[in-house]
């Protein structure tokens, strides 16, 4: 063990002369560790939210979505599906249409987003067929008063907000034609409604309602067309390197591949910022729990003056005495860093193992808070805990570091 070393852990368990440094260097501890277990939490909070929201896009939208340019229609769909079911990783295909339009109940009207799926096909892309709370997914035309009636799956909030509890009531469903003139009267067809679905992500469940794809080409005129290809792999991660070998297999322009990152880039985006803006906030406390490190060192260096010019005297040299004062600066951040992580590791494994903190689901769609520890979030916050525990013991190392032997031998 250097003798650097060596003194600055005999400083750091050392009795003081005047208590209030201990308390100092203690507080100092405490801030480290606070603030380090503070940041692994919240990381991980934000780690479970996003995963929680990734994983309920990815049950609305497949992992790649395959289309054309300028929003043309994909006609001749079928040999697509076979082509694309041929990449490496693709264990579903699924054509699809998507429409705006405004959907009428007899106790209101919304605005909404009308995604038409092939029954036979759409559960191997999809969770919609698997998230239905009320009546079923069944998108086959039904005899009502004597009619012929499409069904229709509605989101949960949509049929919330046209007074629908329940599979029966019957909606007329109204689009305008693409390039339609002032003049142009609206396209409509009545549904009934089969099923009330929920995604348990509530910008979907509030526009979203689904038809079948026989039922879209007559409604939006285009028979044998659809807008595009919802495509699902063995593992959504591989999306961005499947993504290319799918174009290249449908003989590129003008489709284009588009991952499911890329259609919520800005979601994941925001984030983003919002997790490490949490992370530079929170950082504060340790860079609070620094300044105390200031002040107890430079107390220390007072108390020790006469101990670093006897030392200073005996050859040690002004590294080795700025080494001492930077070492207990490490030693504060390390052991703040280590109680911190556990307290850290700790709270976020009850709350997987035991949900102590619960969320109303009627609001959150979830029952417990969210949390996922990620190795590198706690490494990234220990180190930098240390660093500024480090750079705040490089000031009162330096003024140690430039007393003068006799002066500091003769200090009382």
């Amino acid at each position: 063990m250097r003798y650097e070393t060596f003194i600055a852990l005999r400083y750091f368990r050392a009795k003081r002369r005047t208590g209030f440094i201990s308390i100092i260097t203690y507080v100092s501890i405490v801030g480290v560790m606070i603030g380090v277990a503070a940041l692994n939490i919240v990381l991980a909070t934000f780690n479970g939210f996003e995963n929680e929201v990734r994983t309920r896009l990815i049950n609305a939208d497949a992992h790649i979505r395959l289309r054309k340019f300028y929003t043309q229609s994909i006609e001749d769909y079928q040999a697509l599906l076979d082509s694309v079911k041929q990449v490496p990783h693709v264990i579903g295909a699924s054509p699809v249409i998507a429409k705006e339009g405004v959907i009428r109940s007899k106790d209101g009207n919304q605005p909404v987003v009308v995604r038409a799926l092939d029954p036979q096909t759409a559960g191997t892309v999809s969770a919609v067929p698997r998230s239905i709370v009320a009546g079923a997914f069944d998108l086959g035309w039904h005899e009502v008063n004597g009619r012929r009636l499409p069904g229709i799956v509605l989101g949960r909030y949509l049929a919330e907000n046209l007074f629908i509890f329940g599979e029966g009531d019957v909606v007329t469903l109204f689009t305008i034609p693409e390039n339609a003139g002032l003049l142009t009267p609206p396209r409509f067809q009545q549904f009934v409604v089969t099923g009330i679905s929920e995604i348990g992500f509530y910008e979907y469940d509030k526009v979203m309602a689904y038809i079948s794809i026989e039922a879209a080409q007559k409604l939006f005129r285009m028979p044998g067309a659809v807008t595009w290809i919802e495509i699902k792999l063995d593992d959504y991660n591989l999306a961005g390197k499947v993504a290319p070998l799918i174009e290249k297999k449908v003989g590129g322009y003008p489709f284009h591949a588009v991952t499911w990152f890329e259609l919520n880039r800005s979601l994941y985006s925001w984030m983003t910022i919002e997790k490490w803006g949490a992370f530079v906030v929170l950082s504060l406390i340790i860079m609070v729990a620094a300044f105390n490190i200031i002040s107890s060192l430079i107390m220390i260096v007072m108390e020790k003056t006469r101990e670093i010019g006897i030392l200073k005297s005996m050859g040690a040299t002004s590294k080795g005495i700025m080494r001492i004062f930077l070492f207990e600066g490490i030693i504060v951040g390390l052991l703040g860093m280590t109680a911190g992580s556990l307290i850290g590791f700790f709270v976020g494994y009850a709350q997987q193992t035991w949900g102590l903190v619960k969320l109303p689901p009627d609001v959150y769609l979830i029952s417990k808070l969210p949390v996922e520890m990620h190795l590198s979030d706690f490494l990234a916050v220990g180190v930098a805990a240390v660093v500024l525990c480090l750079i705040a013991a490089v000031y009162p190392a330096y003024k140690a570091s430039r007393l003068e032997p006799v002066e500091a031998i003769r200090y009382e």
